[in-house]
């Protein structure tokens, strides 16, 4: 069964029970891309703009309160979890995501419409255009749901970040005592603590954390009013500041007037700028990821400095054998993130004129990001960090028998001579200390003074 729909193209067949309508039906025949159907902060994020302006319209007197009242309960249906099955257009869809926001009109349309006790379709009464996206368009409505469900996944990502933060933190104090080789080039150096290896990555996180935060703050401020060019044709006097007092209020978040409507559409700048936030946070996580994996490497062949918990069996043909697998994935998912970023920078510089059209492209790159993270920074603090443990007796031996040592007598015995020994220590496989005191060049007294763990920590 079907209802004729009609838009300015003409007459389309519709499903008869689909609360979408003519512009959907047509958009979802042309974008089969991705498979993928609108996020759900996106979908939320619109409808809260769709049922805000609705309220600015009633109040500025140029909409009809029973059709505003009408827009507002079909609004908030859909804030309950109705009919979210209705928005049908692909992520990835028009230039602009106009039809996105023609696929929102529609559905809160024909659901008004039923509220007023009248048909799907019958857009004389309440329409998509008029009524809808009344003061509104695509150009400034999808910018600011861009927006606003970025804000509301990278809210997420740092309370997820913030995890994985106290995971690394505990680690650090855990291990505080446990001195191992320190590596440069990936080759011995100074001795360092285990424990210090772990806050360092707590530190270069929260350094992230600061910098995601610092982005989120800019994207607070939204071009909703500045309809089609940012000139806000269309829309009555004092209707941008209403609107945004309503987003604030039904939203949770702390939004504000675009200080250059402008900007706001033509330039991606605050949304290219979260996106490398997450970069860097995707960098910074990978180096976590693969010292870790580093540091377990072995158990007999690699270093096995520390001992990863099994998740699940590491092997389908070698049985016992345990694999960092979740450090695994957090590489893939920072390779994705990095990959992302790509995508954001190339859409965000390919603007034009008084608009980007590249928003659902950009904002998919960006709330795939968010929600790998989202998922899976806990489980990564969880069952892996927090599961970690010294592999004490292989970390002293490497130290008690590492030429490297040799570093910490410079200021005794000059670098030359330190040199000489530390050739003959390779050479001949006999620990520092033996060399040093076979040769008298340092009483036993100063050599165990000189490689105790308050030298070896130095300043720290």
């Amino acid at each position: 069964m079907s209802r004729v729909d009609k838009d300015s193209l003409g007459e389309i067949k519709v499903p008869i029970d689909a609360y979408y309508g003519a512009f959907t039906a047509r958009a979802i025949k042309q974008y089969k891309v991705t498979g993928q159907k609108a996020h759900i902060n996106l979908i939320n994020s619109y409808v809260m703009i769709k049922r805000s302006a609705a309220i600015a319209n009633v109040s500025l007197k140029i909409l009809d309160q029973r059709i505003g009242n009408a827009i507002v309960s079909s609004c908030d249906e859909i804030l309950d979890g109705k009919f979210l099955d209705q928005f049908l257009v692909d992520s990835i869809n028009s230039g602009a995501g106009t039809a996105f926001n023609m696929n929102t009109n529609e559905v809160i349309a024909n659901r008004a419409l039923e509220i007023i006790g009248d048909k799907k379709g019958n857009y004389e009464k309440i329409n998509p255009n008029d009524h809808v996206n009344m003061s509104q368009s695509s150009n400034d409505t999808f910018p600011t749901a861009m927006n606003m469900s970025v804000l509301i996944n990278m809210k997420e990502t740092v309370k997820s970040l913030a995890i994985l933060i106290k995971s690394l933190k505990k680690k650090g104090q855990e291990f505080s005592t446990i001195i191992k080789i320190g590596r440069t080039h990936l080759m011995d150096a100074i001795p360092v603590t285990l424990g210090s290896e772990f806050d360092e990555h707590a530190y270069a996180l929260e350094q992230a954390k600061e910098q995601m935060e610092i982005a989120m703050k800019k994207l607070e401020f939204i071009g909703i009013g500045g309809t089609a060019v940012g000139t806000g044709a269309n829309t009555p006097k004092g209707y941008k500041e209403m609107v945004v007092n309503e987003l604030s209020k039904i939203s949770g978040l702390n939004l504000k007037n675009s200080l250059n409507l402008y900007y706001s559409l033509q330039s991606k700048f605050d949304i290219a700028n979260c996106s490398s936030s997450l970069r860097n946070l995707a960098i910074e996580l990978t180096k976590l990821a693969n010292d870790i994996r580093l540091m377990a490497c072995g158990p007999v062949a690699g270093f096995s400095e520390i001992m990863v918990p099994a998740v699940h069996a590491g092997s389908s043909i070698m049985p016992g054998k345990v694999n960092p697998s979740l450090a695994e994935c957090m590489n893939m998912i920072c390779f994705q993130i990095i990959g992302n970023d790509v995508a954001v920078a190339m859409s965000a510089q390919a603007g034009q004129f008084e608009l980007n059209v590249m928003l659902p492209g950009m904002l998919k790159s960006i709330l795939d990001s968010t929600d790998m993270l989202i998922n899976f920074m806990p489980i990564f603090a969880r069952n892996l960090v927090e599961g970690i443990t010294a592999n004490e007796e292989k970390i002293s031996q490497i130290i008690g028998r590492s030429p490297i040592l040799i570093t910490l007598l410079n200021p005794y015995i000059g670098y030359l001579k330190s040199a000489e020994i530390y050739k003959e220590a390779m050479k001949t496989g006999i620990n520092i200390k033996e060399l040093v005191l076979s040769k008298k060049l340092m009483s036993e007294e100063e050599l165990e003074n000189a490689l105790s763990v308050k030298n070896i920590l130095g300043s720290q």
